[in-house]
């Protein structure tokens, strides 16, 4: 049972640490990424649909991103989904293809995007140490109930802990990891 309740453990705090990962990928570094335009839906026959679900995109040269529709007819929508998106980028539209530059960052911009990295992994070790704590009570719960004994609820308890600060861990590499990249590029 208690093997059971760690995979559990490791495995919402595995989703969570993913979940952080997966927002930090939509902060630009002044590098053209496709996964900043993850988010941003265009009107595909009345539906709204991924870009890159209708569009091939590259990156180009490390600052432009290349969106070459399947169906010229949606260039148009694309750009407007992109202008209306919160991207902070003009698209630039020949008729077949839209570009995207990114200008470098200021130093400022960069200390500004350092700190929303920041704000986004401690959420991440918020939903981290909430799990340990919803876990920790359901262990207290169990040995009120007599299913475990107090000595097994403190090795999970211990075993809970640790796998916590393992993935803390995780989320401070993660988080150093982009403060390079930002600031270095």
């Amino acid at each position: 049972m208690r093997n059971k309740i760690l995979r559990e453990v490791e495995n919402d705090m595995k989703r969570s640490v993913e979940a952080t990962r997966h927002e930090l990928l939509r902060i630009r570094t002044g590098r053209a990424s496709p996964a900043l335009l993850e988010n941003i839906k265009v009107e595909y026959y009345g539906n709204p649909t991924p870009i890159a679900q209708v569009a091939a995109i590259n990156v180009q040269e490390g600052r432009t991103l290349v969106i070459k529709p399947w169906d010229n007819t949606i260039v148009k929508s694309i750009e407007k989904a992109i202008l209306q998106s919160n991207l902070g980028i003009t698209p630039q539209n020949d008729g077949n293809v839209i570009r995207l530059n990114f200008p470098s960052l200021t130093v400022e911009r960069r200390k500004q995007l350092t700190n929303i990295v920041k704000e986004i992994v401690e959420k991440g070790r918020v939903a981290i140490r909430n799990i340990r704590r919803d876990y920790i009570s359901k262990a207290r719960e169990r040995e009120k109930a007599g299913e475990i004994s107090e000595d097994d609820r403190y090795r999970l308890e211990d075993d809970i802990q640790e796998v916590t600060d393992k993935f803390i861990e995780e989320l401070d590499r993660i988080s150093e990891e982009k403060e390079k990249e930002i600031m270095e590029f």
